[in-house]
């Protein structure tokens, strides 16, 4: 199925080809010529390859003649990458080599006259590799077309919208439900458990949500808690679950997990103790939301100890089993079916028009209403195929997705939803490649952005950036126009460039079909590796090194806790042509020596590996590396020898022993976009003087205890800070005149006891910072006036400030406010009853919650 990728493929391999670095490159080896003539061939394929792809569902000779095309653009394109690999190890050489190095890297295996011997070779079969299945391509009588005309068109993104749209046609269930809550169980020693079932794609957890956040039950259930379940039912996990939504109990079945205690240190007895003194004697409604669990023990344990609450407390169940409903249910099931065609309509016009839009179109509405009916009442097909012919007026675009082969096809139980699979079919040919990293990461993962755009650019998913945007401002459009598509759901926009989602079950199911092949989800011991994968993904420790792996693995990551050093070893020697290690929370000492022959690695994750002490300083070899993850290593000793060796890097993130941090090697780092600097216990100062990284737009520093001073005057591009936990740090300067003006767009001060008032420096984003954010700054007791008046200043939230008493008078141009945990602010501006209200009743979405007490108050 992966060869629904190809057009993505050969659009950046073209690109690739046509990169300075590679033309220079092939100009010096002599082999300019081939590689003009591979690029002919290449877009003579790539022209046919659309079609192609519709077709190849009934024509097995031309699917396989697809899987060729396939392998040889994997193998060129791991030859071209060399050239990239090969500029950049030259350019090192000769800006910070020594004259002994250089006569050493003549007479090594990398010596010009032995490279350009062997990069010859491969170049003339990879022509002729290309040459043949261009060849081919003339017997299948393809139709030529040679741009992806797929665009996507966004919506502007509000919360009501969503909402208002979700629950459209579920009222009465809603109200069922409810009844069903609220009515007398008649047993009053019996725990009240009440099933939600339905089959995928039904809009089971939508109509829960609107059920647990509905006011009426307010009164009746003082403690709610929302836990998503999913497939993992340990006792343990799931005990954690719901100690930290009884935290946030009150605020939302979504909630902003702003004051969640961290539960998991404890072991399973004080689990229970913890959840007795919570529960015990509270009349409470539980959700346990896509429950899978078909083991009646595991069940039986749970229950038992969620039996301590008042009298008629509630468990809500959302599955698709009956056969589960039945062993947990003590009240009839509700069985939630399919939408009418009138509701399932208002469904798919709501996210196929803008409002009142469909009025102008009867004739797409007529072609809609056909549509409809194929899609059998499921909000979740309504919804992508929906947001999937947003904004297209093309009666023939709509015509196809109605007339496509694909609704007849025989559909079993557990088959991917024809609407869903036409959806991903109309995504352009960029995202269908981004959408299918989702399936390396198991059901109901929690993502940031983060997640998959470090993947995305080290695959080289992503287009190069156009003048004046980022990699990061790539990525962050990416993520926008998938949630546009409706592929994403529970999406939050933190602000920053920083956003979190899931993926439904079935979307999950979709990327997992579409990816097969090529990307693979390891779960179980029973399954093998497959021949031709390229990204591979372990989700168990005792996983590993049951099988061998492929050589021409791209990407690999480890489980949580890896310790398998002989495997790791092997791997490293063996996969040249990775770009992406994953090896978080490891429980290695060091990596291997051979890892500076990863020539080919951009991303490299050693997050939280506690037990790392040292870095090979052959890691400095790694001159492609995009990311490198150091975060959380507590015991590092120090960064390798050589660091700004590593002149791709764009990304930074580290936890070391270090007192200071090696000027010289980090003024190196020009492309660099992303410091994070976490948990350095004996750093006293971040950047000294004479650095400048002017490249560096996003920096985030914590729980660094002895850092005294960051002078922000060598960073003058910086967008997006981030200060946590750092209780020496100054906030005034000496010189405050002489920092030039900045470009904050975001600011975030977090547990910052040392923080009274607000410094003037901060004038200097006055005409850029739209979102400020302000926790646990337990003796800041004044806001200045001149925060109101910056002109972009669109966000703020306050947590956790008790000495603050006010806000600024006048915020104009603000939209969104949230206070939590800031008594006098909470008591002066309470919704519509607090003194102050009328200061900010103009803002559109204000909420203030007073959590600690676990009382919402707004």
């Amino acid at each position: 199925m992966a060869e629904s990728l190809l057009f993505g493929v050969a659009e950046s391999f073209i690109g690739k080809l046509a990169s300075v670095a590679v033309q220079e490159a092939s100009l010096s080896l002599s082999v300019y010529k081939d590689l003009q003539e591979i690029k002919k061939t290449v877009s003579l394929v790539k022209a046919v390859l659309l079609d192609a792809e519709q077709k190849q569902w009934q024509n097995n000779e031309l699917r396989e003649w697809l899987k060729q095309i396939k392998r040889v653009f994997y193998d060129a394109e791991d030859v071209i990458d060399d050239f990239e690999c090969e500029a950049l190890r030259k350019h090192v050489i000769n800006t910070s080599g020594s004259i002994r190095r250089k006569v050493k890297c003549f007479f090594s295996n990398s010596n010009p006259l032995v490279y350009r011997f062997q990069m010859a070779h491969q170049i003339k079969h990879i022509k002729e590799r290309f040459d043949k299945v261009a060849a081919d391509r003339l017997k299948f009588g393809l139709q030529i077309n040679d741009s992806d005309n797929r665009v996507v068109k966004r919506r502007e993104l509000t919360h009501s919208y969503v909402i208002g749209s979700d629950v459209i046609g579920r009222e009465h269930d809603k109200q069922k439900i409810i009844d069903m809550l609220l009515q007398d169980s008649g047993d009053s020693n019996s725990l009240s458990v009440i099933p939600v079932v339905g089959i995928g794609g039904l809009g089971k957890t939508t109509l829960a949500k609107a059920v647990f956040n509905d006011k009426s039950l307010d009164e009746t259930f003082p403690l709610k808690m929302w836990v998503c379940v999913s497939d993992d039912f340990e006792l343990k996990n799931l005990l954690v679950k719901i100690l930290n939504a009884a935290s946030v109990s009150g605020s939302s079945a979504d909630p902003n997990p702003i004051h969640q205690e961290s539960f998991t240190n404890l072991d399973l007895e004080q689990l229970q103790n913890r959840l007795r003194n919570v529960i015990a004697g509270k009349k409470f409604l539980l959700v346990l939301d896509d429950v899978w669990n078909e083991d009646r023990v595991k069940w039986v344990e749970l229950k038992y100890l969620i039996q301590v609450g008042a009298e008629e407390s509630k468990v809500l169940v959302t599955t698709r089993s009956h056969s589960i409903a039945k062993m947990m249910g003590t009240n009839t099931s509700y069985i939630l079916e399919g939408l009418s065609l009138e509701d399932s309509l208002s469904v798919f016009v709501k996210w196929a028009f803008k409002e009142e839009e469909e009025k102008k179109y009867p004739e797409l509405v007529e072609i809609g209403k056909e549509i409809v009916q194929k899609c059998g009442g499921l909000p979740l097909a309504l919804r992508t195929l929906g947001s999937s012919l947003f904004l297209k007026f093309d009666v023939e675009e709509w015509k196809f997705i109605r007339d496509s082969e694909i609704w007849n096809l025989p559909q079993k139980e557990d088959d991917i939803l024809p609407g869903l699979k036409l959806s991903y079919d109309q995504l352009p040919s960029y995202l269908k490649q981004c959408f299918a990293c989702f399936s390396l990461f198991e059901k109901n993962f929690d993502f940031s952005n983060f997640h998959v755009s470090v993947l995305w650019v080290a695959l080289g998913f992503l287009p190069p950036p156009s003048r004046g945007k980022t990699l990061e401002d790539m990525n962050i459009q990416f993520v926008y126009e998938l949630q546009s598509r409706s592929f994403l759901q529970n999406f939050r926009d933190f602000g920053g460039g920083f956003c979190g989602f899931k993926l439904h079950d079935l979307v999950h199911d979709l990327s997992l079909y579409v990816a097969r092949d090529e990307f693979q989800l390891l779960k179980f011991h029973n399954e093998n590796i497959l021949e031709n994968v390229l990204h591979l993904s372990f989700l168990k420790n005792d996983l590993l090194g049951l099988t061998p792996v492929p050589t021409g693995l791209r990407t690999l990551i480890f489980p949580k806790g890896a310790n398998n050093e002989a495997f790791l070893k092997t791997l490293v020697s063996r996969c040249k042509f990775l770009r992406v290690l994953q090896l978080p929370d490891s429980t290695y000492e060091s990596l291997p020596r051979s890892i500076g022959k990863l020539k080919h690695l951009r991303y490299l994750n050693l997050g939280k590996s506690k037990e790392l002490k040292s870095l090979p300083d052959s890691l400095c070899k790694l001159q492609n590396l995009y990311t490198l993850k150091l975060n959380g290593c507590i015991k590092l000793k120090k960064l390798p020898n050589g660091i700004g060796n590593l002149i791709s890097l764009r990304q930074l993130i580290i936890t070391t022993k270090q007192y200071t941090l090696p000027e010289k090697e980090i003024a190196k780092l020009t492309c660099l976009e992303i410091l994070s600097v976490n948990s350095c216990d004996n750093l006293e100062t971040l950047l000294l003087e004479g650095i400048q990284l002017s490249n560096l737009k996003w920096l985030g520093i914590s729980s660094c205890g002895n850092l005294k001073s960051m002078p922000l005057h060598v960073i003058p591009n910086l967008e997006w800070l981030f200060i946590t936990n750092c209780h020496k740090l100054k906030f005034s300067f000496h010189n405050e005149n002489q920092i030039p003006k900045l470009k904050l767009k975001l600011l975030s001060l977090e547990s910052l006891p040392q923080l009274v008032s607000f410094p003037e420096w901060l004038k200097g984003c006055a005409d850029t910072l739209n979102t400020l954010v302000i926790d646990g700054c337990e003796n800041l007791d004044e806001l200045p006036e001149w925060l109101s008046t910056m002109i972009c200043f669109n966000r703020f939230v306050v947590i956790n400030c008790p000495k603050l008493l006010s806000l600024p008078d006048c915020f104009s141009n603000l939209e969104s406010l949230l206070i939590v945990d800031c008594p006098e602010l909470c008591r002066r501006y309470q919704p519509e009853v607090g003194h102050d209200w009328h200061k900010i009743s103009h803002i559109k979405q204000v909420n203030v919650f007073f959590l600690r007490s676990q009382t919402s108050e707004g």
